[in-house]
């Protein structure tokens, strides 16, 4: 992959320096050969291994300033700055200048890292979604860091010991969120947050935070034509100059990205789609829609199961912590596919869902909502006990659904959005082993859901319910496996929809602009149709869902690898045995999609360990 690495608080010869942070930085160049630029002094070092417009270092003075990404100075002065000196320079002349005041001039995709190893002060950050993970860790009053825990851990004073509670959380959320890591003492940055290191001693703060505008109105066509606009530049910055191309799902963000790219580009876009030979699972027919309409150059593909049997270790491998999103394979071939047409970027169109309300748990919530907002009285006094105790009611199909309705509404946000989570529903005691749920605390997923759920300013449903599933589902999941998965494939990723301008957009559209009743994504729609295809527009949402537990009914290589993981991971003493045998015996039998979900998280953090 690309990233940076280094610290700060380890002395050492320069020479020594530099063999040290050149070796840190060799897994993050291992699947794409990306080149690798370091520097160091006598007590600090940094390395960047990116191509070369997203590689930037600095050293003047002691000063030692590195970027990995595609940075862009806000300011006028300092952008004319940056285009003779580069944009390390600047940023290290700001920081001379304003200290931490600084990041406030950036914008885009980027983490960073300034070492002033005479004031021992330094400061990491990553950009305002995510895009660019770095994480650290202290020792004995010095700090590792790097983008990646493979580039960390060969620092001889890095710590790589499993925190049972990460595990725990990683089968609770299929990943490991936020701050935590999966080793105990590493901890990474939150989007559009930064570390302030002074002799020592560290601290986390925010340089940019979410602030939603929910009450400015504005006429519908002047949004649509900023929104358009904002599009055309963000996919036009998200190409550069590099020979690009765009995954293809058929769903809206995918669609409007391959039709935006066609337009800047000039010409037709390069799309690439993934389809499963499953039943209910196979949405190519949307993609070549939305291809046909766009004139693209299309390219597709059917993921077989041999291919995910081949695939597994490779994917396990890639992530630097255990990752559960299947869809991680599918995101692989299109890269794969299009690096070998000779492109080098690859345009996501995630985001587009956080930021302007398309999933369909936001409708889902809403209903309950109306549950909630009724009068206690009626609530209470008449329609549950109505409800609840009328004779023979559990035969009958419309009770039982008013049931489940009352049942879900009456839990509070955002605990209801884990109404079927895997591991709420089998139990904790039912899936790991006494020895470990002692060292762990089940009710920290609850926590960190409630913490992260109440934190922003909104005072809309919809927009609460955003704020979350950005940390949760996009820079927790959705951003590190398309990252990832093109980094398998020796491709780069941009995602064009959560540009800096058009977040900043989407935080002042009024909240019935996003959800509308129950229709979804309402203003993203209405400002494309006409654009978009209108079959596109009036599709559910699907994506690039992989049909393993259905495939793991009728495989035997699949159930080979399958049942060889998990009989491994047996002997850690983390999952019971009994739990193992039951889920791909009845359970699996009893719901192949469902619970064939749970055989896939468990059989990752197998290869994952295997990896290590």
């Amino acid at each position: 992959m690309s990233g940076l690495c280094g610290w700060i608080g380890h002395s050492a010869s320069v020479i020594e320096n530099m063999q040290l942070v050149q070796r840190m930085a060799a897994p993050l160049a291992r699947f794409d050969a990306s080149e690798v630029e370091a520097d160091a002094e006598g007590n600090s070092a940094v390395a960047v291994a990116a191509s070369s417009d997203s590689r930037h270092i600095h050293k003047q003075d002691g000063l030692l300033v590195a970027l990995w990404g595609r940075p862009r100075l806000r300011e006028p002065r300092l952008v004319q700055l940056a285009r003779t000196e580069g944009v390390a320079r600047t940023l290290g002349r700001e920081w001379r200048e304003r200290g931490e005041k600084a990041l406030e001039s950036l914008t885009g995709v980027f983490s960073l890292c300034i070492l002033d190893e005479a004031a021992q002060e330094g400061v990491l950050a990553v950009d305002r979604m995510g895009i660019n993970p770095l994480a650290y860790q202290e020792h004995g009053g010095g700090l590792v860091f790097g983008s990646s825990a493979d580039a960390i851990n060969i620092h001889p004073r890095s710590r790589s010991e499993i925190a049972p509670q990460s595990v725990y959380n990683y089968v609770y959320f299929h990943m490991v969120p936020g701050p935590d890591t999966i080793y105990q003492d590493q901890k990474r940055l939150l989007p559009g947050e930064y570390l302030f290191y002074r002799k020592g001693h560290v601290e986390i703060r925010k340089y940019w935070r979410m602030q939603f505008v929910e009450n400015e109105k504005r006429p519908f066509q002047e949004l649509q034509q900023e929104f358009l606009n904002l599009l055309r530049s963000s996919v036009r910055d998200a190409v550069g100059d590099q020979q690009v191309g765009a995954f293809l799902s058929g769903g809206t963000d995918s669609s409007t990205i391959a039709g935006i790219l066609g337009e800047v580009s000039g010409g037709p876009a390069h799309t690439y789609s993934i389809g499963f030979d499953a039943s209910g699972y196979d949405e190519m027919e949307y993609a070549r829609i939305a291809a046909r309409h766009f004139s693209t150059r299309h390219h597709e593909y059917y993921v077989t199961p041999d291919d995910i049997v081949n695939t597994i270790p490779q994917v396990a491998a890639v992530f630097d912590q255990p990752f559960g999103n299947a869809s991680a394979i599918p995101a692989f071939y299109c890269g794969q596919m299009a690096k070998a047409d000779g492109l080098a970027r690859m345009l996501g169109g995630d985001g587009g869902d956080e930021l302007f309300g398309g999933n369909s748990r936001y409708a889902k919530q809403h209903l309950f909502s109306l549950y909630e907002k009724a009068p206690s009285l009626m609530r209470k006094g008449i329609l549950e006990p109505l409800i609840f105790g009328l004779p023979g009611g559990a035969a009958l199909p419309l009770v039982q659904k008013a049931r489940s309705y009352i049942e879900q509404a009456s839990i509070p946000m955002p605990a209801r959005t884990e109404t079927y989570n895997l591991l709420e529903r089998y139990g904790a005691a039912e899936v790991f082993t006494r020895e470990f749920l002692g060292t762990v605390n089940p009710s920290n997923p609850a926590a960190l859901l409630d913490d992260v759920y109440h934190e922003n300013n909104a005072t809309s449903l919809i927009n609460r319910m955003l704020a979350f599933d950005r940390k949760f589902t996009l820079a927790d999941n959705d951003l590190p496996k398309v990252a990832k998965a093109c980094e398998l494939a020796a491709m780069e990723v941009a995602f064009p929809l959560i540009s800096d301008e058009i977040v900043a957009f989407s935080l002042r559209l009024e909240p019935h602009l996003k959800l509308n009743g129950t229709k979804l994504r309402y203003f993203f729609k209405e400002a494309l149709r006409g654009f978009l295809p209108d079959d596109i527009i009036a599709k559910q949402k699907h994506g690039f869902g992989l049909p393993f537990g259905v495939w793991l009914q009728q495989h035997r290589g699949l159930q080979g690898l399958a049942s060889d993981s998990l009989s491994s991971l047996k002997s850690r003493n983390i999952i019971r045995a009994d739990f193992i045998d039951k889920l791909l015996g009845h359970h699996l039998d009893e719901h192949a999609g469902y619970h064939g979900t749970m055989v896939w998280v468990l059989m990752m953090l197998e290869q994952w360990y295997r990896q290590r």
